[in-house]
């Protein structure tokens, strides 16, 4: 007996998320999640109209081809990967995580080559910019563990956060996103010794509320690339191909980071943001307010939409919030500021928007949990 709740899901998907209309073709890819969920999005996609393709993946396999594997393998992988996704409308990428370390021990060399060959072109250049596209997680027993709920727990929590009516959401995140669009100077105050400004100015912001991402509830932009001055000290951990690093901190000068710091393998750390020039400049910065994600589990798709928290990004930025800087490097990293994690405030322009995780002014309260929970109950 299928459950109902992945019909839900599957329907969000092609209707809200990807919009597939009649005639378009649509990858879907499963990444160690189970075979009805797969079956859910193909009946769905026929009902819209469309030609669902669906890839069976796995995480461990997926390892074991991206060891030692020569550039001649991987430009032959893209090769193939690429000529697939140009013939697509849409891309629906869901990922199981049985192991969040398994990774962790590919070899350096290994990761660059995969990012460079095959990731670029086939998902950077081709799936984020020329597709309708949405990546999510699927509930795995190992996923339950880092947020040390129980198997049965996490599902509720998974569907919960994932079937919101994120239609409702993206009419208050519309105006946060309005407001950050006409803000230039952003200052930024946290535990430790967070103190941080940059500008913003004429860079665009985007709400994010269920297009690109399952679970959502984000606001996106960018820093003036060589804006950012002061202090980030980030208060989850995060993990990266598998590693994992806590208590990061990254000091600004002229939008660098001149230095790195973490709990752990600190030449690591600083040997992923000597991976280009790009590395040490910002791609993204972001505030999250998804109601129901309230603890960091390690993983970012659900950790950067956190209510009461933000991220600031070293790496590449986005095509909608471009500030010109181009990394193979994308990676989130957050910071929570409600009261149980320290505290914080967001300045826009002088003015205080959100202090302890609460948005503070009238036409951004409709963003704070209590009022969004109400809102986007389950549809």
């Amino acid at each position: 007996m299928r459950d109902p709740r992945q019909h839900e899901l599957a329907e969000l998907l092609i209707n809200h998320s990807t919009r597939i209309q009649p005639g378009e073709h649509v990858l879907i890819e499963l990444f160690d999640a189970p075979p009805e969920m797969a079956i859910e999005l193909v009946e769905a996609t026929r009902r819209a109209g469309g030609h669902p393709h669906v890839e069976l993946r796995s995480q461990p396999v997926m390892r074991a081809l991206q060891w030692d594997a020569s550039e001649d393998h991987l430009q032959v992988w893209a090769d193939c990967d690429l000529y697939r996704m140009k013939k697509m409308a849409a891309y629906i990428g869901l990922r199981g995580a049985g192991n969040v370390s398994e990774e962790c021990d590919v070899p350096d060399q290994s990761r660059k080559a995969m990012a460079e060959i095959y990731r670029t072109p086939v998902h950077l250049e081709q799936r984020v910019k020329k597709t309708k596209w949405c990546v999510l997680r699927w509930p795995t027993p190992s996923m339950a563990q880092l947020a040390n709920m129980s198997t049965e727990a996490f599902e509720k929590f998974y569907f919960d956060v994932c079937c919101l009516d994120y239609g409702l959401m993206t009419e208050s995140g519309r105006v946060l996103a309005e407001r950050m669009t006409a803000t230039d100077e952003v200052h930024i105050k946290g535990p430790g010794d967070t103190d941080l400004k940059f500008s913003i100015k004429d860079i665009r912001a985007v709400e994010c509320c269920g297009e690109h991402n399952i679970p959502d509830g984000e606001c996106f932009t960018a820093p003036v690339r060589d804006s950012v001055n002061g202090v980030m000290h980030y208060n989850t951990p995060t993990v990266y191909y598998g590693q994992t690093f806590e208590n990061v901190r990254f000091e600004f000068a002229k939008g660098k980071i001149v230095d790195a710091t973490c709990d752990g393998d600190v030449t690591e750390l600083n040997s992923i943001l000597d991976s280009d020039e790009g590395a040490r400049y910002i791609g993204e910065f972001a505030i999250g307010f998804n109601p129901h994600i309230l603890e960091p589990m390690k993983d970012i798709l659900f950790d950067e939409k956190i209510a009461g928290s933000l991220h600031f990004t070293p790496g590449a930025a986005y095509e909608e919030t471009d500030n010109g800087n181009r990394s193979q490097v994308h990676w989130d990293l957050v910071l929570i500021q409600r009261p149980e994690y320290g505290g914080g405030e967001i300045y826009f322009d002088g003015e205080l928007v959100r202090r302890d995780g609460l948005f503070v002014t009238e036409e951004l309260a409709a963003l704070n949990p209590k009022e969004l929970l109400a809102a986007t109950a389950s549809v």
